[in-house]
């Protein structure tokens, strides 16, 4: 019995050093799984990240629908996505020439003083004449352009081929429809045969192809901008956009404006008066809902004269002031391109002038609310010098400078 007893003794000491063990263990650090080679089935620890701080001078704006988000929103964090910061930064395009108009050359930003509404503010973005350049061609290519359409072609293939290798080219053409022919690329036989593909056309809107490139093109595009616009500047066809709102636009826009007028009365006149015939053999092109493909109605099997739609002198003094202040608004200059020698060196000028001007940035003091206008003041600290930039610029909505 004493044996027995013994044993039963033994037993219950070795059952409880056990329990006791187990419940030890409980509490104890898990294992490490990486030592022991196995992999850690747990979700991995989560931490927050901070948000990062708009950059100093401006961020990249590529997306088409970038105007529609929050500029309250908080950037969000994805490699590889390009990041939206909404900012009110201001840029001007700057020309400094010296007497006799030679353009001078390597400037500093410590050279710059800008002034809005006589306010002095800080330079926070500056670049020189060597920056590249993104270039939008619009060419019109209506049925009342004075050139052929080689002579086009040539000269405004000759035009790319004076920029420099890293400037960017849009080509857009216009008659009573909008042609992107190329987006901005530095690739330049993608741009001769944007050029190559123009043909012309019936109808003008001009003021909807301005619109486009200006609201939908460019602006969402950094760095330094111009259009160049090959038009008589007489418009038959638009509907979605007007002059007024061009020019409303474009001092929104922190580009160049380079327009090269060729006049066209002369030749409207005479096919204004001359009867026109319709040939029962040819079909005529079936006109859209809205818009007629001829700038004049044609008869149908008959003999009429067009109407005077964009052939009247009011018209054509209309197209001129137009264009003037395009080119006055946004520090650019306008052309008169009567000739094909004309033609050929008001391209070869701007191509020339694209590679003389800075680029000078401020975010303004005071805020000011959309549609109001602000005047700017360029000052350079060198003597005998002119100094050629846009005099001022409307206020936008959040997602316009």
């Amino acid at each position: 019995m004493k044996k027995i007893a013994f044993i039963y003794l033994l037993a219950f000491i070795c059952l409880s050093f056990s329990v006791s063990f187990a419940q030890s263990r409980r509490g104890a650090p898990p294992v490490n799984d990486a030592a022991s080679g196995k992999a850690n089935k747990r979700p991995p620890q989560i931490k927050p990240v901070s948000t990062p701080q708009p950059p100093e001078i401006f961020a990249e704006t590529q997306t088409e629908n970038s105007s529609n988000q929050d500029p309250n929103a908080q950037p969000s964090i994805d490699d590889g996505e390009i990041i939206k910061v909404d900012t009110n930064l201001v840029t001007i395009p700057v020309k400094v020439s010296d007497r006799k108009n030679r353009f001078i050359a390597g400037l500093t930003k410590e050279d710059f003083k800008v002034a809005e509404d006589g306010v002095e503010q800080e330079i926070a973005l500056f670049s020189n004449e060597q920056q590249p350049f993104t270039v939008a061609l619009i060419l019109d290519m209506s049925y009342s352009t004075k050139f052929k359409i080689n002579e086009i072609q040539s000269a405004a293939i000759a035009f790319t081929a004076q920029l420099r290798p890293h400037d960017k080219v849009m080509v857009v053409s216009f008659d009573q429809d909008i042609r992107i022919l190329c987006e901005a690329t530095s690739d330049r036989q993608i741009i001769q045969r944007a050029i190559g593909s123009t043909k012309i056309s019936y109808g003008t809107s001009l003021y909807e192809a301005v619109d486009l490139v200006m609201n939908k093109k460019l602006k969402n595009i950094s760095g330094r901008k111009a259009i160049v616009l090959f038009t008589d500047g007489v418009d038959t066809t638009s509907r979605q956009a007007h002059d007024l709102s061009n020019l409303n636009d474009a001092q929104e826009l922190d580009a160049l404006i380079y327009p090269i007028q060729y006049d066209t009365f002369s030749d409207v006149q005479a096919m204004k008066n001359k009867p026109v015939v319709s040939a029962p053999t040819i079909p005529s092109p079936i006109p859209s809902k809205n818009k007629s493909p001829f700038p004049f109605p044609i008869p149908i099997g008959g003999i009429g004269t067009p109407s005077s739609q964009g052939t009247t002198p009011e018209e054509y003094r209309k197209a001129g002031e137009y264009l003037n202040q395009m080119a006055l608004r946004t520090g650019g200059r306008i052309f008169q391109a009567d000739t094909t020698a004309n033609l050929s060196h008001a391209f070869s000028s701007i191509a020339s002038e694209l590679r003389e001007f800075y680029s000078i940035g401020y975010y303004p003091t005071e805020e000011a609310k959309p549609g109001n206008k602000r005047k700017i003041k360029v000052r350079v600290n060198r003597e005998g010098v002119a100094v050629r930039s846009r005099d001022s610029y409307v206020v936008g909505e959040k997602d316009k400078k």
